[in-house]
């Protein structure tokens, strides 16, 4: 095996948490039941991703509120909520409630840019200021600010029997240095660094400077860490769709292996005008796994990683997945479980 930089400190995963659009609690309760076993085998944190008008979790901070009632330990993520769909000032408010109600477990990831298909949606979701919106860095800037307790208002103090904060309430200090930026780009990363949070580096990146997944991943680090006022002590969680397959039947195997094979093509050129670059997944057996991630240009500059769970899988497959992954892959790392 490759001579791991560091061993493998954090380990998390993460879900979309798929529903049938006819019945939609299923689903949903599968995903607070796979965060719930990611608690009892000692993940360090469990993440949502964030899917509009999709038949995935549309309001993770709805599901996160309710795995603060389900869990004790776990940190729990955004990976991430695109904050061209949100109101900074509304989106800060509910976070800060989540973290309160976590006992500070919260981790929000959050993007920026246009929503996906922004022309299909526009009138929906802005119908009357679409052309004044700033989808850009500046929104973003703006839930900065108010999770950092900026002021949201000109006026504090009592009216009436009314008593009014000039700031986000509730307010939760220690917040805003657990919030994280997903960017692809080397642009979204400095940005990040100077910004003072923390960076999601996915599976999906940009072609700037190079066509290899594994150094484009690794400069997007670099960059934000060259930017970051805590430099090289700046927290990167590394994202990759990781299928450990110890303890799978034969017929998840096949599947693993077929779902990872139909994926393929899409890793071996740069797409759209983006030039955007896909990971290949990685299948195998723990010790596969780990001589793979222990070579790869991206997993050897962190020290903590939020792997993703295939989209369309059964429930079945992800508890196979999350248990090879916490007691054979993890500990393959470096890492040990968190007690």
């Amino acid at each position: 095996m490759s001579e791991l930089v560091t061993p493998l400190r954090k380990l998390g995963f993460l879900t979309i948490g798929l529903f049938d659009g006819d019945d939609p609690r299923p689903g949903h309760e599968s995903t607070l039941e796979i965060v719930e076993l990611g608690e009892r085998l000692g993940f360090d944190s469990a993440w949502l991703r964030h899917r509009h008008l999709q038949y995935g979790i549309s309001s993770p901070t709805a599901v996160l509120a309710a795995l603060t009632q389900r869990t004790s330990r776990i940190e729990l993520g955004t990976a991430v909520i695109p904050l061209g769909w949100e109101n900074p000032l509304r989106l800060a408010e509910d976070l800060a409630t989540v973290d309160v109600l976590s006992g500070g477990r919260l981790n929000p990831g959050v993007s920026t840019g246009p929503p996906m298909h922004f022309d299909r949606v526009r009138s929906a979701l802005y119908p009357d200021t679409a052309e004044q919106e700033d989808l850009g860095y500046g929104r973003a800037e703006r839930f900065i600010d108010f999770v950092r307790g900026a002021p949201a208002s000109e006026f504090r103090g009592t009216e009436g029997i009314e008593v009014f904060s000039d700031r986000v309430q509730p307010h939760s200090p220690g917040l805003a240095d657990r919030l994280w930026y997903g960017g692809g780009s080397l642009r979204s990363a400095a940005w990040a660094g100077r910004q003072g949070l923390n960076l999601l580096v996915s599976s999906v990146v940009k072609a700037e400077r190079s066509e290899d997944f594994e150094q484009i991943q690794l400069g997007l680090i670099e960059e934000f860490r060259a930017h970051h006022p805590a430099g090289q002590h700046a927290r990167v969680s590394q994202g990759l769709v990781v299928i450990p397959t110890d303890s799978a039947t034969p017929a998840q195997r096949a599947k693993y292996a077929a779902y990872a094979a139909d994926r393929l093509p899409r890793t071996t050129t740069p797409h759209g005008p983006a030039r955007l670059v896909y990971s290949p997944d990685l299948v195998g057996d723990s010790a596969q796994l780990a001589e793979r991630l222990s070579a790869h240009a991206g997993f050897r500059a962190v020290d903590e990683v939020a792997f993703a769970l295939p989209f369309h899988f059964d429930h079945d497959d992800y508890v196979q997945i999350l248990t090879d992954m916490a007691t054979k892959l993890g500990p393959a790392l470096g890492w040990r479980p968190a007690r």
